[in-house]
């Protein structure tokens, strides 16, 4: 979750200057501040008062951002000046803050700000990989072309989330149902049995009772259960945000029964359709392989690539240095060997990122299939367990009663 940072720096000019950024950590302020041409004197986060949480009204989703490229792009494409498209787009779109930061865009592009600057102020919306797209769109002259294919690369990511979403929300959904309605049982139903076995002078059986020594404790302590909960997710997010809680849970999410091939391959299609697409679209490689380190959201294979620029930089190959890192299949590395042997590194990177894609659709079905069994024995054992521990006491009532 991106972070609002207030900044202060030096120019080349010796002057002192102050901000604020919205990043996800405080390495990509001090990366974009160092991009700028700033000599960064000092960072932190913004402390948020309860007048500064930003609710859902704040919010712009992928999804909006791709239908406002595609609009935009045609609207270049036609002959459209700039200034009146942002205006049009400001005007119909429906999310509020969209429509506030194109408007804050096309002030800036009427005080004589390039596109790409203009829409940079707002990278809680448009991150750099974006503006990085629109800047190399606006140099070439082909920026109705850049924007539909940042279009198509958004569009493709929406709809990779929304099939690994959906495929985990049936899971999580069926297993929170039996949780309910076996906490149900616990509170409600077991503790009955309680009462009558205390009349009729008997003794409840071991799961049972069992069940009802955790009926009590969860009744007695539930809040120090629902706090513990909500402070242990506090300060995991608090960890998980700096740079060494980042990379062992990227680590843990590759290396995780069933699900980890599932975020390697999302991370390998993203690395190669992104790389592809900046390298297309004529951005150097150094500040292509930059981009892509931040943008792939995982932190093992951004380290990855992060070593690569420094290799390229130095005159390697891009293919060498992934050789060193286990998360770059051979097939993946060889690709792109030959890629730069036949000077279609971009063509090979489009193949490798279709192959993935296909992959992941594959896995996402594939774990939709082993998920429903998985669920049926869960289920089954759950209610199982429920029925032993409840039937159990009535046999024994009816002993007693005899």
């Amino acid at each position: 979750m991106a972070d609002t940072f207030q900044y202060k720096v030096r120019d080349r000019s010796g002057t002192i200057l102050s901000g604020s950024l919205v990043a996800d950590s405080e390495a990509l302020v001090l990366a974009r501040l160092r991009e700028q041409g700033f000599t960064p004197l000092d960072v932190k986060r913004e402390k948020k008062g309860i007048g500064q949480i930003e609710f859902g009204g704040k919010k712009v989703k992928l999804k909006q951002v791709a239908v406002f490229s595609r609009q935009f792009a045609t609207m270049v494409n036609s002959g459209l000046p700039i200034l009146r498209a942002l205006a049009i787009l400001a005007d119909q779109t429906d999310n509020k803050e969209l429509a506030r930061v194109l408007g804050e865009a096309r002030l800036d592009v009427e005080q004589g700000s390039s596109l790409s600057g203009a829409l940079g102020k707002h990278d809680h919306v448009f991150n750099n990989l974006y503006i990085s797209m629109v800047r190399a769109g606006e140099t070439g002259g082909s920026l109705d072309s850049t924007l539909l294919r940042v279009a198509e690369m958004i569009e493709k990511e929406v709809q990779l989330r929304g099939k690994i979403r959906s495929a985990m929300t049936y899971p999580i959904a069926v297993v929170g149902l039996v949780v309910l309605i076996m906490s149900a049982m616990l509170l409600f139903v077991v503790p009955q049995f309680k009462g009558i076995y205390g009349q009729l002078g008997g003794t409840l059986p071991l799961p049972t009772r069992s069940l009802l020594f955790v009926s009590d404790v969860f009744k007695s302590y539930w809040y120090i259960f629902f706090g513990g909960l909500l402070a242990a997710r506090f300060f995991f997010r608090r960890w998980k945000r700096t740079e060494r809680g980042r990379e062992l849970v990227d680590t843990m999410k590759l290396r995780v029964p069933v699900f980890g091939s599932l975020f390697h391959r999302t991370a390998l299609a993203r690395f190669s359709s992104t790389l592809a697409m900046l390298l297309r679209s004529g951005v150097p490689i150094l500040q292509a392989l930059e981009i892509v380190s931040e943008t792939v959201n995982n932190k093992v294979i951004g380290k990855a690539i992060a070593d690569v620029q420094i290799s390229v930089r130095d005159g390697e190959s891009i293919a060498k240095p992934l050789t060193k890192y286990p998360v770059f299949p051979p097939m993946v590395v060889q690709m792109i060997a030959v890629g730069e042997e036949t000077g279609q590194v971009d063509t090979m990177l489009d193949k490798i990122a279709q192959f993935y894609e296909q992959e992941v659709e594959a896995a996402v079905d594939g774990l939709t299939s082993l998920i429903e069994p998985i669920l049926i024995a869960i289920i089954g054992i759950a209610v199982g367990a429920a029925v032993v521990a409840l039937y159990m006491p009535m046999f024994n009532i009816i002993k007693l009663i005899k």
